[in-house]
């Protein structure tokens, strides 16, 4: 395991944490066997930490029309754009687990135009490119695109939701210089 600091930005110790976030992490760490960066570092501002958790837990958790491997993928496709190492390689793989799929996220963070995708989901990070790159550009067209491949106005709201907030978390993780744990790398490939 690497040695290399995860943050540019002081990182707390778990215990001197707030009760709160200290039993996320723990919880999260009992889960998975080790603590995500993203946790240690957006740790250093805990009402931050806390409504980041907040958002994220409320677009990435929720049930609805996009499934949990295609809220992934939107994800890992504007994480790339972005250039955010972090994001791309700790929810790749989430996304091969997800999505039962060794080679999915590799994909989709190279090229999601060339990745083994339906045409639905092509369509879904299309317009979740568009949201994170020009916004502004948006119109009613993008919305008949995405109706006309079976999303409703709440799926919409969902994928620009995603979009938008992995923006900001994709600006954040580049500036903290956030380290992605040497354990996502070889999580769901084989």
């Amino acid at each position: 395991m690497s040695e290399a600091r995860v943050s540019r930005f002081p990182v707390p110790k778990l215990e001197e944490m707030p009760d709160d976030i200290r039993e996320r992490i723990e919880a999260v760490q009992e889960k998975s066997g080790f603590i995500p960066n993203v946790f240690l570092v957006l740790a250093h501002r805990p009402d931050e930490f806390r409504a980041f958790f907040a958002y994220h837990d409320a677009l990435m958790e929720k049930p609805g029309n996009l499934t949990k491997a295609e809220r992934e993928m939107i994800v890992v496709a504007t994480s790339a754009r972005n250039e955010c190492q972090y994001c791309v390689i700790a929810h790749g793989a989430i996304l091969r687990i997800r999505a039962k799929n060794p080679l999915i996220a590799d994909q989709v963070a190279t090229n999601y135009r060339k990745a083994d995708l339906t045409d639905r989901q092509k369509a879904m990070i299309d317009f979740a490119m568009k949201v994170s790159q020009n916004a502004q550009a948006v119109g009613d067209a993008d919305f008949d695109v995405l109706k006309g491949h079976g999303f409703d106005e709440e799926d919409i709201w969902d994928i620009a939701g995603i979009a938008a907030f992995f923006g900001l978390s994709n600006r954040m993780a580049n500036v903290t210089t956030m380290r992605p744990n040497d354990e996502f790398y070889a999580m769901g490939r084989g």
